[in-house]
């Protein structure tokens, strides 16, 4: 397996190489220069002997710190060691600020991993972005459908993903439904009689909590967003967070009501939908554990809020399914989030090492150190050894559809505004569903 993976890392080595090549023909017509193995503009030509980047840095930053900063580097190693280019990552946990202060300043990164398209969108109308278009059909050809329009800006390519997430997952516990003879739903009627049997038999069938301080209510966002994918149609998805149909579109509306369907039922949510407001996003999910409650909708990383010692996966004490679709036949529509990899320099070992960082080599490197996902679906999951994570990487790579968190693409206004807070005045049935959609609607900024 390590030869193996150090053939990869050659053959990606070799592909970059061939990268650069192409950027310094771009610029031989201005200073009749190319770049060669070590980096230097004698007038030779790239080759792909041994260090062909020797003694380049590439500067990285982002938001990722502490053990997953660590294994980022550890996955990057081989490819540093076969082309000599030294990654030098930071990480901040102020990281949109910092990052916005750093490009206005002139003292941008060589690349950032960005994990919101409107900062993306932001940063390419300050001018400073290079687009990384020579990626878009690598992206097109090996990625999840849609994370080409995820790192697009006005019709242009600009980021890659890196790594992502997954949302449209519902929790549980498998001793539990195995003691009460309930089986995992494929459809949304199915998703619905499995309440009602909860019920009946005297359970509460769903956990449900919003509050997180200031950002309350975003977990709501998260359901309508599921929904309106699965109702509606990634068309139809497309259309509302780009603000080409109203936010209170009828169709929209309808989605939400479908949400309602389960976080306005008194007799399905844990200690009553008024609670929902005033129990935590963190604690919202715990009591799986304790039978008092059957399912809790939530993404992938909500495993991380179960205590230390709990056992994950099919076999374990929690375990996750897909949200189902609205009928078994639909397309597979999942839900989620990420980083894409955003350049502020155009050198040539700033492209290989954005187009390593994409690569299915550079996946499966990080996949084998645990706790991430790739949108890459020629990365090899089998490297994952952690039972939970790899039904969440094969629900990833078996989607049909990807679609990016919504309200993380509106305007922040909306977004991580009225979106968050009505959603929360809607669900205790002060705002009926068409009003929270009008007032929504109504924040959207004019320009």
């Amino acid at each position: 397996m390590a030869n193996r993976r150090r053939l990869a890392v050659l053959a990606t080595v070799v592909s970059v190489s061939l990268l650069a090549a192409a950027c310094s023909d771009d610029k031989k017509d201005s200073d009749n220069s190319t770049v060669t193995t070590d980096g230097s503009t004698d007038g030779s030509t790239v080759t792909t002997g041994d260090k062909p980047f020797d003694g380049k840095v590439v500067t990285i930053f982002s938001s990722i710190r502490d053990v997953e900063a660590d294994r980022l580097e550890t996955a990057w190693a081989p490819f540093e060691e076969a082309t000599g280019i030294d990654i030098q990552h930071e990480g901040s946990a102020t990281f949109e600020d910092d990052l916005k202060v750093r490009v206005e300043g002139g003292n941008a990164p060589d690349l950032a991993f960005v994990p919101q398209p409107g900062l993306l969108k932001t940063l390419v109308d300050s001018g400073q972005v290079v687009a990384l278009a020579d990626l878009e059909a690598d992206v097109a050809a090996n990625d999840l459908a849609g994370w080409v329009e995820i790192g697009s800006v006005d019709g242009t390519f600009y980021a890659p993903p890196f790594g992502t997430n997954i949302k449209s997952l519902v929790w549980y516990s498998p001793a539990v439904f195995a003691e009460a003879g309930y089986e995992i739903p494929t459809t949304w009627q199915e998703l619905l009689d499995l309440s009602d049997q909860i019920v009946a038999d005297g359970g509460k069938p769903w956990c449900v909590g919003v509050e997180s301080g200031g950002a309350t209510g975003w977990t709501l966002t998260d359901w309508v967003e599921d929904f309106v994918l699965r109702d509606a149609g990634a068309d139809v998805y497309d259309q509302w967070v780009a603000h080409e149909i109203p936010f209170n579109d009828p169709k929209i509306v309808a989605a939400i009501d479908k949400v309602g369907d389960i976080v306005k039922n008194e007799d399905y949510v844990l200690n009553g939908v008024q609670s929902i407001p005033s129990t935590s996003f963190q604690e919202a999910g715990l009591p799986l554990l304790d039978g008092e409650c059957f399912m809790h909708r939530q993404a992938n990383f909500y495993g991380n809020q179960f205590p230390e010692e709990t056992t994950k996966g099919p076999d374990g004490e929690i375990n996750a399914f897909y949200l189902p679709t609205i009928e078994a036949s639909d397309p597979k529509v999942m839900l989620g989030g990420g980083e894409v990899i955003t350049a502020f320099s155009d050198k040539p070992e700033v492209a290989a090492v954005a187009k390593y960082l994409t690569s299915a080599e550079y996946a499966d490197s990080r996949l084998a150190l645990g706790n991430w996902l790739t949108p890459n679906t020629q990365a090899d999951i089998s490297l994952i050894t952690d039972p939970l994570e790899m039904i969440f990487a094969e629900l990833l790579v078996s989607s049909d559809v990807f679609r990016f968190d919504g309200s993380d693409m509106m305007p922040s206004a909306v977004g991580a505004g009225t979106f968050w807070s009505d959603m929360v005045e809607w669900v205790v049935g002060n705002m009926t569903t068409q009003e929270a959609a009008d007032s929504i609607e109504a924040s959207w900024p004019k320009s």
